[in-house]
């Protein structure tokens, strides 16, 4: 094949979720082929990104702003608050366009075996932004996997105290399906067909 430059292009792409070692050798091909329409402009959005994007310390989206783009718009429903595992879910709500509130993200879900517990969760500005005031509803959409409903049934009973009303998606979401990779309507059907957790 090419250099050690177009080896070590093909082992940085092959660590993309999604791109195994052939993908990877395609992707390099296709970006070494037209390198000042596809390669250049890839790596210096990659630098802007590295420098600028951060993560949301009120939700944990990721944005170049902080607070992030939703949490600052005005327009935005500021009782009703989307729990997430991760950012892709609430880019794919986002996506979805069916949720107007705000959105916290947990940063995964508790699992006892993988050494995942309450304290590894992005937990704390949530239980902030209750006490705050101001929080009418909690949706707890987290997907429909044994980690998920652990992880909703610890919610709503460490939640409950606040006096928002805290419900969970409801029909739409398979067993052992992840948000974002669901298509726009089964989320839509998800979050419109909530119910009390």
């Amino acid at each position: 094949m090419g250099g050690p430059e177009i080896e070590r292009l093909i082992e940085l792409l092959g660590k993309l979720p999604g791109l195994g070692p052939r993908s990877a050798r395609r992707a390099a091909l296709g970006l070494l082929r037209q390198p000042q329409a596809r390669l250049l402009p890839l790596a210096n959005a990659m630098e802007q990104a590295a420098r600028t994007v951060r993560t949301c310390a009120r939700c944990g989206n990721l944005d170049s702003r902080d607070p992030c783009t939703v949490c600052s718009d005005p327009n935005r429903d500021q009782g009703l608050i989307c729990v997430v595992e991760g950012v892709g879910d609430l880019w794919a709500l986002e996506r979805a366009g069916v949720h107007r509130g705000l959105y916290h993200v947990l940063g995964g879900t508790l699992s006892p075996l993988g050494g995942i517990g309450p304290e590894d969760l992005n937990l704390s500005p949530l239980l902030a932004r209750l006490e705050a005031g101001g929080v009418r509803e909690v949706i707890l959409a987290l997907g429909a996997t044994v980690e998920g409903a652990t992880t909703q049934h610890w919610l709503s009973e460490r939640l409950a105290p606040s006096g928002a009303t805290i419900s969970r998606v409801g029909q739409g979401v398979p067993m052992g399906g992840a948000l974002d990779v669901l298509d726009d309507g089964t989320l839509a059907a998800a979050l419109m067909a909530r119910r009390a957790s």
